[in-house]
């Protein structure tokens, strides 16, 4: 039977939604409010558009066949009646309908449904502080928005940004302005690290030296307090000093626009997501919500948690057009999935990051490695790396974090983490997962199995392991206390920074070090490094089994220590 269908929200879930209804229900009708003047565009490609990687912001609004999603597509192409520029004031629940502003001239208008499904999105967080209203402060969260920052820097006026936050918007704006505008770019974050809670401060420390070597500047672990200027945005003031900026972008994240569902009465978590089930209904049964208002259950905490991302409005948007249809379709999760382009490397992670996995929790582990990402002999390889966090005891898989030169290679190693995190995988399965092989993609032992490998040695004892913030806590003390640090890389590798380093750093190669063994010290802590690891786990386990019992690895080795920006 044909039915009446209103959709508050036309950029993401909305127009998947529609869509997806108006294939298996022809005949009903389907109208899609939006208060914005644009509707059905990618929000996530505008960091891309200032960058100039996307010549026109029309491409963020058309179709893969280059037809921009106005009114008149959804109209003529879909069948779906879209009306811009449409706020939704008010839900009527005991009468099923939908009560309506129209912005520009202030009209109202009453529209009945048989289901009603409620897409309004996320807002950008405001932080308490004067200035943000000044002109030159922007939030990346619309094409209008977009156009006024990339108008903003093309006429000349802008030699310098200032960025606060440091998640996924604020760095790939930072990247935008640092590598096709070439201005002066500093990100100021609250944190001590950047990307935080998504990744490790070993990654994000790798992450930020690439960023700072191509020109970036970071003020981490700073809280702004006020943004200043005469006529419009001249200056940061933050806790710790000031950083002048002609422009300034605010991204410190979003929070969902559940407003109207609370005042129609659905149930709303504490955070503030609109609670739905696996069908995407809300507490009302002719109501679905989805995309960046609502919450959705954490598959590997069983938790519910707050993840606005595109990718999954859309998987969202086809459950919920199946079930407006009578259909049973189920969105049983998340695992948290992530990516984010910075210049040259790709970083990713899916599931939990080690200190997350803490905090709900479990007593876990990481453990990191850095190696080549495909066969050593192909000219092509590039360096990854991964880490991998587990719980002692079960050997269970919370997640995994990469960083890596061929970004393509990074989120395929992510990706096959998170299709297996729903079924619970441990360790002994990310070691014996199948991986295709060709030199040109992978090694024979793919870095994938290679950190699950690391990751059993670790939680079974056979390897001990300490990662390079830990590593450069102890390089950057004068007294090195108990610690003797032995690099056994070839003398030609380690010989240089003996005689750099007189008394600090010691030289014993892997393949001398049974022929050499009165030279370790059996009163020390043994601190082996080598250029990624591998060869200083087998020198711990040779010292282990000649009865020194406080061996330690640099996890990932030169490699990692270089990539981190740490002076040895």
């Amino acid at each position: 039977m044909p039915q009446q269908v209103v959709i508050i929200g036309a950029v993401a879930l909305g127009p998947k939604a529609a869509c997806r209804f108006k294939r298996l229900s022809p005949d009903s009708r389907v109208v899609m409010l939006d208060r914005g003047s644009r509707i059905s565009y990618g929000g996530c490609g505008i960091p891309y558009y200032v960058s100039g990687e996307v010549s026109e912001v029309s491409a963020l609004q058309s179709t893969a066949f280059h037809m921009v999603r106005s009114p008149e597509f959804f109209r003529d192409v879909k069948d779906v009646e879209a009306r811009p520029e449409t706020e939704a004031v008010a839900i009527d629940r005991e009468k099923k309908t939908v009560t309506t502003r129209h912005l520009p001239t202030g009209r109202e208008e009453t529209f009945p449904y048989d289901k009603l499904v409620i897409a309004t999105g996320s807002t950008p967080r405001r932080l308490p502080i004067p200035g943000l209203d000044l002109p030159g402060v922007y939030a990346v969260n619309s094409l209008e928005a977009a156009e006024a920052i990339k108008a903003a820097v093309a006429g000349g006026s802008v030699g310098s940004v200032a960025i606060v936050g440091s998640g996924f918007i604020g760095l790939e704006m930072a990247v935008a302005f640092a590598d096709m505008w070439g201005l002066d770019v500093t990100v100021i974050e609250l944190f001590d690290q950047i990307l935080p809670g998504v990744t490790s401060p070993t990654l994000a420390g790798m992450a930020r030296k690439h960023m700072e070597e191509k020109g970036v500047a970071f003020r981490l672990g700073e809280q702004v307090a006020r943004i200043e200027g005469d006529d419009k945005a001249e200056r940061v003031v933050t806790d710790k000093g000031v950083i002048e900026a002609d422009l300034v972008i605010v991204s410190v994240g979003v929070v969902p626009n559940s407003e109207l569902a609370k005042a129609a009465g659905l149930a709303v978590s504490p955070r503030g997501g609109i609670v739905v089930d696996e069908t995407m209904r809300t507490s009302d049964p002719d109501i679905f919500a989805g995309g960046d208002c609502v919450e959705v259950k954490n598959l590997v905490t069983s938790q519910p948690m707050f993840l606005p991302l595109g990718s999954m409005a859309n998987r969202q948007g086809r459950v919920i057009g199946d079930n407006l249809a009578g259909g049973q379709s189920r969105f049983p999760g998340v695992v948290g999935s992530w990516c984010v382009k910075l210049f040259d490397l790709g970083a990713a992670g899916t599931g939990l990051t080690l200190a997350g996995a803490k905090r709900a929790g479990f007593d876990a582990v990481s453990t990191h490695i850095t190696a080549v990402d495909r066969a050593h002999f192909y000219p092509e390889h590039g360096l990854m790396s991964l880490e991998l966090v587990a719980e002692r005891g079960t050997g269970r898989v919370l997640g995994l974090q990469a960083l890596g030169v061929n970004g393509d290679a990074v989120i395929g190693k992510v990706n096959t983490v998170a299709a297996m995190l729903p079924n619970i995988p441990t360790v002994a399965d990310v070691s014996n997962v199948e991986v295709a092989y060709s030199p040109p993609f992978a090694a024979a032992m793919d870095i994938l199995n290679t950190v699950g490998n690391v990751a059993d040695n670790i939680l079974t004892g056979q390897n001990k392991g300490i990662d390079v913030t830990e590593f450069a806590r102890l390089w950057n003390q004068d007294d090195l206390g108990d610690a003797y640090i032995i690099d056994c890389r070839e003398e030609t590798q380690g010989g240089p920074l003996v005689a750099k380093h007189p008394g600090r750093w010691h030289n014993i190669p892997q393949g001398q070090l049974r022929s050499r063994l009165s030279e370790v010290p059996k009163d020390k802590r043994i601190v082996l490094m080598c250029n990624t690891g591998a060869r200083s786990y087998e020198a711990l386990t040779t010292l282990a089994h000649m009865g020194f019992e406080q061996v330690v690895s640099v996890e990932g080795g030169m490699a990692a220590v270089a990539a981190a920006g740490i002076d040895v």
